[in-house]
């Protein structure tokens, strides 16, 4: 994958730090959308809990409904730290053993 001239691949990212979650907030929702697609072709990442940070919500939740994307929490922008923070917790929460 090459974003913003880094080639970063964004599943060795995850593996290698041992993200128990992941915040997407990209300047425009087709970048999150392609990161989101692309952790979920990895099986490993297929429940990684993910929190999508988005200044177009209902264009967002339109699309993460047509992929009926599970684990996933969408913010809308303006968005506040706790806000993101209350996010992880429910998605860690909701998908602890």
């Amino acid at each position: 994958m090459v974003a913003h001239g880094f080639v970063t691949d964004i599943n060795e990212l995850v593996t290698e730090h041992q993200a128990a979650a992941v915040v997407l907030d990209c300047s425009v929702f087709n970048m999150s959308e392609a990161l989101f697609d692309e952790l979920r072709s990895d099986a490993a990442h297929a429940a990684l809990p993910i929190v999508i940070v988005s200044d177009t919500p209902e264009v967002a939740d339109k699309s993460l409904r047509a992929r009926r994307a599970e684990h996933v929490l969408l913010i809308p922008k303006p968005f506040t730290g706790s806000q993101i923070a209350r996010a992880i917790d429910q998605l860690l929460t909701s998908s602890a053993p």
